[in-house]
């Protein structure tokens, strides 16, 4: 296996930014973190003051295999994480069929680690076939690898379903993660009731709808004292109620996506009402977009994740109304991300948005993958460099992803990751890097 030296980077260690410039892997571990550090037979990386960060994780993609693998599939999907800068992917399991069982967790596992690109790590529906009637067996699944548990694309279909996934996980299994939907308040809409639904017609998604479903699994929690993860959080409301339920001391965590963070209401009526910026929940107002960035900078928002949500072109590409929700986003979430905080939010530390993408997200994650996150002598050599100053135009006909639309199609960002290591092997480089 391949040693790389990396010199005169500026080092983030998954809490902060450190002094030392130069980091050594060595049989994919980071074996040495310091100044001026030397290794004879080892690859050189010269930082010349670029970033070096753990590699950023991803708790929520999706992509459609089995089952759908025309608009991804694991290996695509794993390529696709690589450039963008992702190392851990958690794949939702809302496929055709749904990761029910023991042995599609392994194929999921099995089939992402062929693509020898980012780590694919595969939740586990709770209920069997996401059909919300019979919880799944856990305990099999968390051993054939599982890290969450969640019919994701929906929400858990019961109270009692729901109570009885927060008793079973408890303390010891892997999180239960829901989609936070109200289905009787969502079903038919197509935007966020507000601004966008008022000028469209369109049938609107109020905040309630997320607000109630959370409101329920908080309550479940404190009755039955497990633990659960609300996921693409959207509205203002959701996050006070979070933010609430932490400050009782409730075993409950959150995350948003890139595209809630960067996106609001006003962006689908600019685009026309553009399918491309079709996404569930819907993208908000902005008070709801402000609520998310305070929710970061006081811990209440715990990581941030980009719900790849990947269709064929010929799917997506139909009148709003008609086309599926979702946005692909992978190979430019991290990007979009940075170059919104330094026009929009400069105040914001850099070293914030960096946890919420590594060692935070890696703490919600089984015990086996807390070594993640982080850059410190011993912990697996997962790292991603970031050139802060190169500007790239998105372009989705060069992705890896099979997808090939999203919102920011033909944008210049500023901020791209530039090179992608996972367990010391080098996994993707921009090609202006070559």
């Amino acid at each position: 296996m391949m040693k790389f030296l990396f010199k005169n980077f500026k080092i983030f260690n998954g809490k902060e930014f450190i002094k030392e410039e130069c980091l050594l892997t060595e049989e994919g571990k980071i074996s040495r973190v310091g100044s001026a550090l030397e290794c004879e037979g080892a690859e050189t990386i010269e930082g010349n003051g670029r970033l070096l960060t753990p590699g950023f994780i991803d708790l929520h993609a999706h992509f459609r295999d089995p089952g759908g693998e025309w608009n991804e599939d694991l290996q695509s999907g794993a390529r696709a994480g690589a450039a963008g800068g992702f190392t851990t992917l958690v794949a939702m399991p809302n496929t055709k069929p749904a990761i029910s069982e023991p042995a599609l967790i392994e194929y999921v596992i099995s089939h992402g680690a062929a693509a020898r690109a980012s780590r694919i790590l595969p939740a586990g529906c709770v209920s069997k076939g996401r059909g919300g009637k019979e919880i799944c067996e856990m305990e099999k699944m968390s051993e054939a690898g599982a890290v969450f548990f969640t019919d994701d694309g929906s929400p858990i279909a019961t109270s009692h379903l729901m109570r009885l996934a927060l008793l079973y996980t408890g303390k010891k299994l892997p999180r239960v993660m829901e989609h936070p939907e109200e289905i009787s308040l969502f079903q038919g809409g197509q935007v966020h009731e507000g601004r966008v639904s008022a000028m469209s017609g369109l049938k609107g998604i109020p905040g309630a709808s997320e607000e109630i479903d959370v409101a329920r699994g908080i309550a479940l929690v404190r009755d039955t004292g497990g633990r659960i993860h609300f996921t693409h959080l959207s509205s203002a409301g959701a996050v006070e109620l979070i933010r609430n339920a932490k400050r009782a001391g409730l075993d409950v965590s959150c995350d948003t996506t890139f595209h809630h963070l960067t996106l609001n209401e006003n962006a689908v009526i600019a685009s026309g009402y553009n399918s491309r910026f079709k996404v569930n929940p819907p993208l908000r107002s902005a008070n709801d977009q402000k609520a998310l960035w305070e929710g970061l900078l006081d811990g209440t928002i715990d990581a941030i994740v980009t719900d790849h949500a990947p269709w064929h072109l010929d799917d997506k590409d139909e009148p709003f109304q008609e086309a599926p929700f979702g946005i692909a986003s992978l190979e430019c979430a991290v990007a979009v991300l940075l170059d919104y905080r330094a026009r929009n939010y400069p105040e914001v530390p850099l070293e914030l948005l960096f946890r919420k993408m590594t060692s935070s997200p890696a703490a919600l994650l089984p015990e086996k993958w807390h070594g993640l996150g982080r850059i410190e002598e011993g912990a697996p050599a997962d790292l991603t460099v970031v050139d802060e100053d190169r500007t790239r135009i998105v372009d989705c006909s060069a992705w890896k992803s099979k997808a090939r639309c999203c919102p920011w199609e033909g944008t210049a960002l500023t901020g791209w990751p530039v090179a992608t290591f996972v367990g010391g092997e080098r996994i993707w480089q921009d090609e202006e890097e070559l």
